[in-house]
């Protein structure tokens, strides 16, 4: 058999086993490596582009060997599930860098970590000043998790004793100008309803390069001309504005009439529906 045609076979044998033995190694053995991970993942590629170039030699000991770094490493993440201990040797430990806007010098020695690295990774966070920091702990991945001061902390609903539904996911009901059956019925909605919204828009569907209907029942689309504008949904809005005009109607209704009795009706009718409209107000206002 030619050279060329073994080393192809061999290319084609040492991707499969490369691919499996990945998959048992598992998803982190491409994101967030441990050093021995990181060193797993070098030494198995290594091994595997030995394997089809390997012509003359006995090829099938690069496999062998890639078999026992592959169970090594599984021995290894099974102590890692079992023993903290021995998780914390490998993997390593988290390490508080600042603490009440103070940065630890001594940890961030340990950790061989420059001042200019600690703000860079304090400016990915939208943090610009030590100060605000309450702290900040260095993860054993390298990633860098930080918790900023009460006052300076974005405001939240809950901040503002305001309660917020539940956000679901937004089902993408087309894709690529077509649509997406399994999305629409998902939210109980169908392929008429969809026709419908995109006639109030004056869009065509083959037009549409993506459209998304979120928790509200609102559909929002992207065209393949980013040149043409699409009008953002107004239901909620509208919504918002009608409850308001009815509330304002009642205390007309309220001052302009002389029989007492419709006064008080018209008054109590007011009151009711601005606690409606404050109840609803923050689920229309975004």
């Amino acid at each position: 058999m030619q050279d060329w045609l073994v080393v192809a076979m061999r290319t084609l044998l040492a991707i499969v086993v490369l691919f499996i033995m990945t998959k048992l190694l598992g998803k982190r053995q491409v994101s967030q490596l441990s050093l021995f991970e990181y060193i797993t993942g070098i030494t198995v590629g290594s091994l595997a582009a030995y394997i089809p170039l390997e012509v003359d030699g006995a090829w099938y000991l690069g496999v062998t060997s890639l078999c026992v770094w592959v169970l090594v490493s599984l021995g290894i993440e099974f102590m890692q599930m079992k023993s903290k201990k021995f998780r914390d040797v490998m993997d390593g430990v988290a390490k508080v860098v600042i603490k009440d806007g103070k940065i630890l010098e001594d940890n961030l020695k340990k950790e061989r970590m420059t001042t200019d690295e600690l703000l860079e990774l304090l400016r990915s966070k939208n943090v610009f000043k030590t100060a605000d920091v309450e702290f900040a702990v260095l993860e054993p991945s390298g990633q860098l998790n930080v918790l900023v001061t009460k006052e300076n902390s974005p405001l939240t609903p809950k901040n503002l004793g305001i309660k917020v539904a539940p956000e679901q996911e937004p089902q993408t009901v087309v894709m690529d100008g077509k649509m997406l059956d399994e999305p629409l019925a998902t939210i109980g909605l169908n392929r008429s309803w969809l026709s419908t919204e995109l006639e109030k828009k004056g869009v065509a569907l083959e037009n549409v390069f993506l459209g998304q209907v979120d928790s509200y029942g609102q559909l929002y689309i992207d065209l393949f001309d980013d040149q043409l504008m699409v009008p953002q949904p107004q239901e909620k809005a509208l919504l918002l504005a009608t409850l308001k005009k009815c509330e304002a109607d009642l205390e007309m209704f309220s001052l302009s009439t002389k029989d007492q009795s419709g006064k008080k009706l018209y008054e109590q009718c007011s009151k009711q529906l601005e606690i409606v409209i404050k109840d609803v107000k923050p689920l229309l206002s975004r």
